[in-house]
């Protein structure tokens, strides 16, 4: 995941949100120097464009190593497409260069 620019810190508010320590360590643990916060305001983002419907990849083919085939177990939506995966569809799974496994329609890496 990667923060993507929007504002200046300093034109933000201030917000107090409680945390379990261990779920913050984990934060920390993979923001490495993003840090935390931004990792945070990163991952609401996503989830709010993808609950509004202003859904923008993140990823292109490019960013794709290998993919394999896999059959989704819940709603998922390719981060190429934006198509949402029903449960017990067929899709991919894909290996970015970062080591990461996204969930690919299977229309995706056609062409």
């Amino acid at each position: 995941m990667h923060t993507i620019a929007r504002t200046p810190t300093t034109d933000m508010e201030v917000t107090s949100i409680r945390l379990e320590r261990e779920l913050k360590d984990k934060l920390k643990e993979l923001a490495g120097n993003q840090g935390y916060q931004a990792l945070i305001r990163d991952i609401l983002w996503n989830y709010v464009q993808q609950k509004s419907g202003e859904w923008k990849p993140r990823f292109s083919k490019a960013d794709i190593r290998a993919s394999m085939a896999a059959t989704a177990q819940q709603e998922e939506r390719c981060v190429l497409t934006g198509q949402v995966i029903q449960p017990q569809q067929p899709m991919l799974l894909g290996l970015t260069r970062t080591g990461d496994m996204v969930p690919l329609s299977i229309e995706s890496l056609a062409g």
